[in-house]
C-alpha cells in the first residue's frame, strides 16, 4: 500500500515572525523622528533611572537629601559674603541672601541639565551596547532627576521667604510672575536637553568636549546674570546679554520668585521659541549620531 503524502504547505515564515515577534528594531527613518510613543511605552525605564540617580547620589552617605538644602544653603551665604559685603553688587533691593539663594538654586536646576544630558552617550557607551531601548529615554531622565532635586531645594527657598516675612521687616513682593514659574522650568529643561545633546551628539568624536563642558559651565554663569542684576551690566555691554538666553532665563526665575528684575513677558516668549529651536536642532544631531556612535565613542 502506497504511504500517503502530507501536502500540506510549509507554514509561511512571515506569519510565524508575525505571531511570535512583538517589537520591531529598526532604523529611525527621519532625523526629525522623536517617537514619542516608543519613549512613552519606556516611562518606566525613566522612573527606574531617575530613582537609581537619586538613590546612587546619596547612597552610604550619613546626610543623604540634607546635602540639597546644606550645599545652595553654604554657595548662597559665601556669595553674599563675597559679592554683597566685599564687592557692594546690589541686589535690585532685594536682601543679598534671597537673591542669591534664587539664583544658586535657578542656575544649579539648569547646570545639572546640562551637564548630565551634554554626557549622554560616553557615560552610557556600556548600556547602549548591550540592550535597545529609545535613547532619548537617559537625557530625560537627567531632566526629571534634576527637577525633582530642584524640586526638594526649593524647600529651603520656602522655609528663607517664611523666615524674612515672619522674622524680619524684609517686603517679600509676590507678583502675577509667579505663574510663569512652570514655563520658566519648562524652558529651562527645554533648553539644557537641546544644548547637552548637541553637546553630547559631538562627543562622539570630540572626545574635548567632555573634559571642557564641567568648565564652561562655570564660566558660564560668570556671563549670564546669576550673580548680579540685570540691571548692572553696564550699557557698552548690554548687546552681548541681549543675545545671552541665560540672561533672560535667570531675570525670569528673579521676577517669578521675587518680583524685582528687568525682562518683559516678551522676552520669555522668545526664550521659548529659541530654547524650542535649539532642542530640535539637538534632536537632528542626536538621531544622526545615534545610528553610529558605537563605531566612534
Amino acid at each position: 500500500m502506497a504511504q500517503e503524502i502530507n501536502k500540506t504547505p510549509p507554514p509561511n515564515t512571515n506569519e510565524i515572525e508575525a505571531d511570535y515577534w512583538t517589537e520591531e528594531i529598526a532604523p529611525k527613518g527621519s532625523l526629525f523622528d522623536l517617537k514619542l510613543k516608543e519613549v512613552w511605552k519606556y516611562r518606566d525605564l525613566i522612573y527606574l533611572f531617575v530613582k537609581r540617580d537619586f538613590v546612587a547620589q546619596y547612597k552610604q552617605t550619613i546626610l543623604g537629601p540634607m546635602w540639597h538644602f546644606i550645599v545652595p544653603f553654604m554657595t548662597t551665604i559665601l556669595y553674599v559674603i563675597v559679592f554683597g559685603n566685599i564687592m557692594n553688587v546690589t541686589t535690585n533691593g532685594v536682601h543679598p541672601f534671597l537673591f542669591y539663594l534664587v539664583s544658586t538654586l535657578s542656575w544649579g536646576f539648569f547646570a545639572k541639565c546640562l551637564q548630565g544630558t551634554a554626557v549622554t552617550f560616553s557615560a552610557n557607551q556600556g548600556v547602549f551596547g548591550k540592550v535597545y531601548f529609545p535613547r532619548l529615554v537617559t537625557p530625560i531622565s537627567t531632566i526629571f532627576s534634576a527637577l525633582l532635586s530642584f524640586g526638594i531645594s526649593l524647600l529651603l527657598l520656602i522655609g528663607s521667604f517664611a523666615y524674612f516675612y515672619f522674622f524680619t521687616d524684609e517686603k517679600l513682593i509676590l507678583s502675577i510672575w509667579v505663574l510663569t514659574l512652570p514655563l520658566l522650568m519648562a524652558i529651562s529643561g527645554t533648553l539644557a536637553l537641546g544644548l547637552g545633546i548637541i553637546i553630547s551628539s559631538l562627543t562622539s568624536k570630540y572626545r574635548d568636549l567632555t573634559i571642557f563642558i564641567g568648565f564652561g559651565v562655570q564660566l558660564l554663569m560668570f556671563f549670564s546674570a546669576v550673580l548680579y542684576p540685570l540691571s548692572q551690566i553696564p550699557e557698552k555691554y548690554e548687546w552681548a546679554a541681549k543675545y545671552n538666553p541665560l540672561v533672560t532665563l535667570m531675570e525670569g526665575y528673579r521676577m517669578a520668585f521675587l518680583g524685582v528684575g528687568s525682562i518683559t513677558i516678551l522676552d520669555v516668549l522668545y526664550l521659548g521659541i529659541l530654547s524650542l529651536v535649539i532642542f530640535i536642532i539637538g534632536i537632528i544631531l542626536f538621531n544622526r549620531t545615534e545610528r553610529t556612535f558605537m563605531d566612534t565613542v
